[in-house]
């Protein structure tokens, strides 16, 4: 007894389509085919060649964006080595701590009023722009070396800075921070 396998849903679509199309006329088989063509190439289009020329449209604005990050990444990781490397060095003494403090308070623009009392240093901001308290964080952290302990800011309506005060601590001014 001889086995005698079924024809695969492949083939016999296959079979059926050239039934099909051998039924039809010379020139109706010649319209299908176009049309069989016309389609093919469309999903070709459409599936791999539209995807890949809009990937290439779109690089140069991608590339641009990845290599912002990447020097943003790399001015951290240098404040990073400088802050890691300060942390390894003796801590500034109190004269050196409360020179470089005010030489970032006087950065503000007349908007800011410190006061020293002990091993605190309060700061008063009056209407601060939101750059220029950045920047005299980033001083007062990388020159002063000294953190904030507390801080009430407040952004007022109609206000185009923080107003408030900043109440900072660190080992140039005898306490831990």
């Amino acid at each position: 007894m001889a086995a005698t396998s079924a024809p695969s849903p492949f083939a016999r679509a296959t079979l059926a389509l050239s039934v099909a199309l051998s039924r039809l006329s010379s020139r109706e088989r010649t319209a299908v085919t176009i049309a069989a063509w016309v389609i093919g190439l469309g999903l070709l289009w459409w599936i791999a060649v539209a995807p890949a020329l809009d990937t290439l449209r779109q690089a140069p604005t991608r590339h641009a964006r990845l290599d912002a990050q990447l020097g943003q990444m790399q001015r951290l990781a240098a404040t990073a080595d400088v802050l890691r490397s300060q942390s390894n060095a003796q801590p500034p003494g109190r004269d050196e701590t409360l020179r470089a403090l005010d030489t970032a308070t006087a950065g503000l623009g007349g908007t800011g009023q410190l006061s020293v009392l002990g091993e605190r240093a309060t700061v008063t901001l009056r209407n601060t722009p939101p750059q220029a308290l950045a920047q005299w964080l980033a001083q007062v952290r990388i020159n002063a070396r000294l953190l904030p302990l507390d801080s009430q800011l407040q952004h007022e309506a109609g206000s185009t800075g923080w107003s408030g005060t900043v109440v900072l601590g660190g080992p140039g001014l005898g306490s831990a921070p």
